[in-house]
């Protein structure tokens, strides 16, 4: 699935000023495979709190608006602590293709957080596209899953 085109899917993405530029890219590269994408901001480099945009993912993965989304502040931390306040949502911050895989085979992560001063631009896109090809692995994972909430 790595490389193919995957259209149909709106995926939200969020950032907070440290994050800006990033997500930026990841957004092009969003679009570029063919998603659809809901900006939940923010929209410039101006200093703002990163649990505004963490908040705002968490609502729009509650609401059902989106099913999966992506996440980057300075760290990734602040952000996916936000997200990570609401049931719906399994925000894992990931730093690798590695943590990304296993993100989604063992977590069934839906929430991709990356810290914009810890990983390079193409460490994040290579996350991303790990995260966005790999399928959940279900199984005994699936019952842990289900104790998480």
């Amino acid at each position: 699935m790595v490389g193919e085109k995957m259209t149909g899917e709106t995926i939200a993405i969020a950032a907070d000023h440290a994050g800006f530029a990033l997500k930026a890219e990841l957004k092009a590269a969003l679009e570029q495979k063919g998603f659809m994408v809901l900006d939940l901001g923010t929209h410039g480099p101006a200093s703002v709190d990163y649990p505004d945009f963490g908040t705002a993912m968490g609502e729009a993965i509650r609401s059902g608006q989106v099913a999966r989304g992506v996440l980057v502040c300075a760290t990734g931390i602040g952000i996916s602590i936000a997200a990570n306040r609401f049931p719906e949502v399994r925000c894992a911050l990931c730093h690798d293709v590695t943590t990304a895989r296993f993100a989604r085979l063992h977590n069934n992560a839906n929430v991709l957080a990356l810290g914009a001063r810890i990983v390079g631009t193409a460490v994040a896109q290579d996350c991303l596209e790990t995260f966005l090809a790999t399928p959940f692995e279900g199984g005994r994972h699936a019952l842990r899953v289900a104790k998480l909430g």
